[in-house]
Formats: structure tokens, sequence, C-alpha cells
């Protein structure tokens, strides 16, 4: 089993900035990665960002990329997700993921454990 806390969620107005957390425990198993979904209401869930262990590859989503930062501190075991640039669009409940690396035309982590989500909200 693999717990997944996440923090850092919040509300911001367009352009500012916000730090996800994302702290997992348990059996933490080698060659995982982790990742960064969201769903807005009425909006299908999205994959937002992906990290291999060790950080030494990372995956993101087409609408995020280069305003997002996905990281991971090992020692800590945690993954953080630097957002800046936000966009009102970015407003959702943001969940952090644990699970299974696997290349599909890109890197993908399919998820085998979710966090409880963290509501960003961002305004105009």
């Amino acid at each position: 089993q693999v717990q997944l806390v996440e923090s850092g969620g919040g509300s911001v107005e367009a352009g500012g900035s916000l730090r996800l957390s994302c702290a997992a425990s348990g059996y933490i198993w080698s060659g995982n990665c982790m990742g960064w979904f969201r769903q807005a209401p009425g909006k299908e869930r999205e994959g937002v960002a992906v990290i291999v262990a060790g950080g030494g590859a990372t995956y993101y989503a087409d609408s995020v990329k280069g305003r997002f930062t996905i990281s991971k501190d090992n020692a800590k075991n945690t993954v953080y997700l630097q957002m800046t640039s936000l966009k009102p669009e970015d407003s959702a409940i943001y969940y952090c993921t644990f699970g299974r690396p696997w290349y599909g035309g890109q890197l993908n982590c399919a998820p085998n454990y979710w966090g409880q989500g963290t509501q960003v909200t961002v305004s105009p």
C-alpha cells in the first residue's frame, strides 16, 4: 500500500503561482512513477504531469507545458508541482498519483494509488 497526501492548494489570481506537494508513504517500490491529474466540474479528468523515480524523465500535458514543473525530493518521498502563470482554466481539484511508468509514444504513469485531491482556484 502507498498513501499519498496532497497539500498546497489554494486560491490565487490569474498570473500567480502555487506549489503543490504530495508526500508518499508505505511501500515505495523501485521503478515507480508519480504524476498529477486534475478535474474540474463538468470536465474530463486530465493528466497534467509525470515524473519517474529519480526524476530522470518527465512529461507534461500541452496545456501546462512551459508553465508547470514537476520535481521530486526522494529523501522526503515527496513530489511537487510548481505552477506558474496560472490561468482560470487551471482551476480544478488536483490529484497526486503513484504507479508504474510505461511508454505509449510518450511517458505515461499508470496510477495504482491516488491522493485525496487538493483544490486550486484561479480567479480572473
